[in-house]
């Protein structure tokens, strides 16, 4: 059996994940959200704005998800590679204290299936 610690595993999924306190501040980017980001610095934008790396409509969009608690889930096309962006808060002991972003690639054929 693996010995693997949360964070271990949580650290290399193939997809990204940014979280960020309620003041924006970038907390933490696992190993392929450093990837994706490597251009706008990749680990060093850990204690940066979350805002900064978005355009003022998705700012709008994360302060919304912020202040009502309500996720943002969207999917894009960039360079034929289509994207899920799930954005969404996290809560310590009841209370809204951040956002987290989990983006991961969707395949061109993904199926689709209804469940009864």
């Amino acid at each position: 059996m693996v010995d693997a610690t949360p964070i271990e595993w949580f650290e290399n999924l193939p997809c990204s994940v940014t979280v960020c306190d309620s003041d924006y501040r970038i907390l933490y980017l696992n190993v392929r959200s450093a990837e994706v980001n490597a251009a706008d610095g990749g680990k060093a934008l850990i204690g940066k704005s979350l805002l900064d790396c978005h355009p003022p409509e998705a700012q709008e969009k994360l302060r919304r998800v912020m202040a009502s608690g309500q996720p943002n889930v969207y999917t894009i096309e960039k360079k034929g590679v289509r994207k899920m962006i799930y954005q969404s808060h996290w809560r310590r002991e009841g209370q809204i204290v951040g956002l987290v972003e989990i983006t991961f690639e969707l395949p061109a054929d993904i199926p689709h299936f209804v469940r009864v």
